[in-house]
Order: structure tokens, then C-alpha cells, then sequence
């Protein structure tokens, strides 16, 4: 059978599968005035679904033998307390941030697995929905940038709120141009240690902020990337009759893939939740 002459290279399949839904057309790679509709109607639809799963595992719990869903939950509330109970000594803390982890790690995990749908699914029915076949549609939040910098980026001001209201604002801004290399008594070493002590906390601060973010979106980027590469294989075998192993290849290529990707996918959520808590445990310690 011969390939089909308007069909799409597989470059060209692939650069329009990265493309976002938004709002104009991005002129370059940082552009705050760009807006990716899909990323974030897509984020917020799994927020509100990952608090129905949480409120209806909360509203059918029972003190008897709890059923698999319950226990399932219950083992994860447990598993995320003693994590937040590990890393936020302070109890009063520990109220908010426990719940926020496990927030953290359910919406993170939800918008992961959104990478397990067929690649070509959503997109379609997008593109059917809107009359228009070259309508862009991307269905894996964390593999936009934008929304991993901006989830490490609420974690970044929230390590701000804790640390000046368990420091203060007095003790942290001491803390900020005494760490790590201390102060000293003659005025003109006590300056530059602290011209020297700031620029190594902005370093921190940045560099644990982009680094937090970009290990989610690089993981699940080159996972969405994975997936595409194998949905070429499938559609190869669409379009070829001679290659009888290509489309067993692809079922099989794209079975082990997804099954290896539920460990990554689960991993790459708690590993966010983790360094959250990590980080939000270091705002409440002294230097």
C-alpha cells in the first residue's frame, strides 16, 4: 500500500504534536504573554477530579474492613504523613503542609499518567470538536515547562512565607547575609561576607527552584516523546503491508513502555512531593 502523499512526515507529526493550544502564536522561548490553554484546562479538570477521588475515599470510609479504594488511600495518607512528619518538626506546620503534600503528589501523579492515553486520542477528538484538523492539543501538563516552573515556583514562595514566619522577618533577613560563610566583627569583612552570603542564598534559592521543576518536565517530556516515537511505528504499520512484524512491534513496543512508564510516572510524583517537603523542612531550620 503506498503511503498517503498528504500524509505528515515524521518530523512534521511530531513538532505538531509539541505544539500548544494558546492564545497567539509565542515569537520566542520566553514569552509570559503566551498562554497555554491546554495545560492549564487540563490541570485544573484532574485537580477537581483528584479532590472528588480524596472527598468520596473520605465520605465511604468506615472504621470496619476497609474495601481496596479506602485501603489504597489510607496507605497513601499514612505513607505521606510520616514523610511530612520526617521533614516539618514543627506539628502546628504540619497541618497545612501534610495536607498539601498529598495534594501535591495526587494532582502531580494524575497529570503524569495522562502520558498512558493513546497519543493520537485527545488530539482527534479535539480536532473534530473544533472542525479544524490541524488544531494543536497537548494533554500532559508536566511536560510543559510552564506548569512544572510554576508548581516549584509556589513552592519557592511558600519556603518564603514559612521562613519568615517562623524566623521572623528580622531573623531571616539575618539569615540571609549571615549564611553560609557566617559574619565578622570588622565592619568591612562583615559587608562583603554578607554581599557574598546573599548571592549564594539567591543562588540556592534559584537554582533548587529550577532544578525542582525541570526534573518533573524533562522526565515527562522525554517520556510524551517515547510515546510519539512508538505511535510513529504503529501508524508506519498502517501504511505498510510488507512489514507483517511492524504492527506485533509496535503492540508490544508500546505495552512494555506504558508499564515501565506507571513506575516513572508514580516516581516522578513523589519525588516532587518529596523535595517539597524537603524544602519546606530546610525554611523552618536555622543556618
Amino acid at each position: 500500500m503506498a503511503a498517503d502523499a498528504n500524509a505528515p512526515t515524521a518530523s512534521e507529526y511530531i513538532v505538531h504534536h509539541l505544539q500548544h493550544l494558546q492564545n497567539i502564536k509565542q515569537k520566542s522561548i520566553i514569552d509570559f504573554s503566551v498562554v497555554n490553554f491546554d495545560s492549564i484546562a487540563v490541570s485544573v479538570t484532574l485537580g477537581v477530579l483528584g479532590l472528588f477521588l480524596m472527598w468520596l475515599a473520605a465520605r465511604k470510609a468506615t472504621s470496619g474492613v476497609p474495601g481496596r479504594f479506602q485501603a489504597a488511600v489510607e496507605m497513601l495518607v499514612e505513607m505521606v504523613d510520616n514523610q511530612a512528619k520526617a521533614n516539618i518538626h514543627n506539628a502546628q506546620s504540619r497541618q497545612f503542609i501534610a495536607p498539601l503534600a498529598l495534594t501535591v503528589f495526587v494532582w502531580i501523579f494524575l497529570m503524569n499518567a495522562m502520558d498512558l492515553l493513546p497519543v493520537d486520542l485527545l488530539p482527534v477528538l479535539w480536532q473534530g470538536a473544533t472542525g479544524d484538523h490541524h488544531a494543536y492539543l497537548r494533554v500532559v501538563p508536566t511536560a510543559d515547562l510552564s506548569t512544572t516552573l510554576g508548581l516549584s515556583t509556589a513552592v519557592l514562595i511558600l519556603c518564603f512565607v514559612y521562613s519568615i514566619k517562623i524566623k521572623g522577618v528580622g531573623g531571616w533577613a539575618h539569615e540571609l547575609v549571615t549564611a553560609p560563610f557566617g559574619t565578622s566583627k570588622n565592619p568591612v569583612f562583615a559587608l562583603i561576607l554578607g554581599v557574598v552570603n546573599l548571592l549564594m542564598q539567591i543562588i540556592e534559592y534559584v537554582a533548587k527552584t529550577v532544578s525542582h521543576g525541570m526534573r518533573l518536565f524533562g522526565n515527562m517530556y522525554a517520556g510524551e516523546l517515547v510515546f510519539m516515537l512508538i505511535a510513529l511505528m504503529g501508524g508506519a504499520a498502517a501504511m505498510s503491508l510488507s512489514g507483517v512484524l511492524l504492527p506485533v512491534g509496535h503492540i508490544i513496543a508500546g505495552s512494555i513502555w506504558a508499564i515501565f512508564h506507571i513506575l516513572i510516572i508514580t516516581l516522578q510524583a513523589f519525588i516532587f512531593m518529596m523535595l517539597t517537603l524537603i524544602y519546606l523542612g530546610q525554611a523552618h531550620e536555622a543556618h
